[in-house]
């Protein structure tokens, strides 16, 4: 029964999966997914985001902490317990051999004053460091989005390579087809199909090779946005098409310009160059004597604080020994007593005191001067990363746009030339379905063609995904729209 209660149970939740995929699949394969929907849901959804933004939340308390450490400081103690034996009663200064009740309270509180900034500049450093995490955090979804954006842009290459591999190989098996009938009408030799087949069989097998290429770029996408499949998962086929004048492109210098200034990684580092310096305040501020003040108050009640008329103690003789020695019996105790009430004792007890501390720093091996000396280094180490941030996003940015001016000529040039092996491919075919040239020579000119588109759509493509890098600098979003034709 216990074994059937188990697999009962695994059945149930074998089921709820599957109807979750089930669930799951088909609200993909309801949407088709554009490039903005593919960059939201990466920044909504990505687990290492939500550790970026766990990241922001733990130096916002950081810069909470520094800003309640300029508070004063306020602390209390109680106690209640119980002494046996003999012992000296602190409030009474008396021995007490019985039980003795003790109650003990006790609160304290200090204020800095001065110390040389520190508090405040730990503050101010601690607020800087909150803002360098949030540009790293902006940097973060900035790479996520441009991750998602080449995995977007690699799908439609390939989707776009399928269609052309298919339509090649559509045209291919059309000339089969005229070509059996020219060869059974004797125009051309048995050796002409038979190459033409071979073409086909050859593209055939680029049609399977672009098909494995768009289901990899496919995978490779729906895990960045960590999907659990690819499966329905579709993008929109926007048509793009490159007429813009390469004269249209921002120029590296404005493109730096603007980025320089407004980059998250460069506002992060330029935080972190200013924590430092105020870290190096922070060091020289322990040279400074410092200044605070303190009070407190106790008090305290003891069951062994007693009050009443003429209590006296003595000892009652009660016999002699075999030697002749008198004994006495254990000390008894007369008189009217009781234990003082606790309101009295917490007054008589109660104690006070206020002091102003002055600390002067003379000699402590060297510790404040050692973490000048390292603060000073920090703040050349910082220094340097915001030089070098620079350097890296001038490169990063003239990089692009030179990729981007030779994707445009490459772009430019092949479509020239698929335009020119069209023209060239189509008096092949005339030629060829009426015997003028080859088999071989007919292949030669449709491989032209192929290759011809290939380098198209690879340099569109590449000059899209550029161009879309430099407008990502000059802080506008990444998008293909505005290169989709109606």
């Amino acid at each position: 029964m216990s074994n059937r209660r188990y697999l009962l149970k695994d059945f149930y939740i074998s089921l709820a999966i599957t109807i979750l995929l089930i669930i799951t699949g088909g609200i993909y394969a309801q949407k088709v997914w554009s490039l903005e929907d593919c960059i939201n849901y990466a920044l909504d959804n990505n687990i290492q985001v939500k550790q970026q933004e766990l990241n922001i939340e733990l130096q916002q308390e950081d810069y909470l902490q520094s800003k309640l450490t300029m508070l004063p400081d306020l602390n209390g103690y109680a106690s209640h317990g119980y002494n046996w034996g003999q012992t000296i009663d602190r409030f009474t200064n008396q021995f007490a051999t019985e039980r003795v009740r003790s109650n003990n309270f006790y609160a304290q509180t200090s204020v800095t004053i001065f110390n040389g900034f520190q508090l405040l500049n730990t503050v101010k450093q601690s607020k800087l460091y909150l803002e360098a995490t949030k540009y790293d955090a902006d940097k973060f979804m900035d790479d996520i989005s441009v991750n998602i954006a080449t995995y977007y842009l690699q799908v439609l290459y390939n989707i776009e390579s399928l269609k052309t591999a298919e339509n090649q190989l559509e045209v291919t098996l059309q000339q089969v087809e005229r070509t059996k009938k020219l060869v059974d009408a004797g125009t051309l030799a048995r050796g002409d199909l038979l190459t033409v087949e071979a073409q086909a069989a050859a593209e055939e097998l680029v049609v399977v090779n672009a098909q494995n290429a768009l289901q990899l770029s496919y995978l490779d996408l729906t895990q960045a946005l960590d999907l659990p499949s690819p499966e329905g998962f579709e993008v929109e086929k926007p048509d793009i098409e490159i007429d813009k004048d390469i004269k249209l492109l921002p120029s590296p210098d404005n493109v730096y310009g603007y980025a320089v200034i407004n980059r998250p990684e460069i506002k992060a580092a330029e935080a972190r160059l200013d924590a430092s310096d105020r870290g190096l305040s922070i060091a020289r501020g322990s040279l400074s004597p410092s200044l605070s003040l303190s009070a407190s108050w106790g008090s305290g009640y003891s069951g062994a604080n007693k009050i009443g008329e003429n209590p006296y103690m003595e000892t009652i003789p009660i016999g002699y020994t075999a030697n002749d020695i008198l004994v006495y019996s254990d000390i008894t105790q007369y008189g009217d007593y009781k234990v003082k009430p606790f309101s009295e004792q917490i007054d008589d007890n109660n104690n006070q005191t206020f002091m102003i501390h002055l600390n002067i720093p003379i000699f402590n091996g060297w510790q404040a001067r050692s973490s000048i000396q390292k603060a000073k280094i920090n703040r050349n180490i910082s220094e340097y990363n915001l030089a070098l941030e620079k350097l890296n996003l001038n490169k990063l940015i003239n990089q692009a746009y030179n990729d981007a001016e030779s994707a445009f000529k490459k772009y430019r040039s092949a479509q020239k030339k698929v335009h020119a092996t069209e023209e060239a491919f189509k008096y092949s075919e005339q030629k060829f379905n009426v015997g003028l040239i080859t088999s071989y020579e007919y292949n030669d000119t449709k491989k032209e063609l192929t290759s011809a588109q290939s380098e198209l759509i690879s340099a569109k493509y590449e000059f899209l995904f550029m161009i879309t890098i430099l407008d990502f600098y000059m802080g506008k979003p990444i998008s293909i729209e505005k290169y989709a034709t109606d």
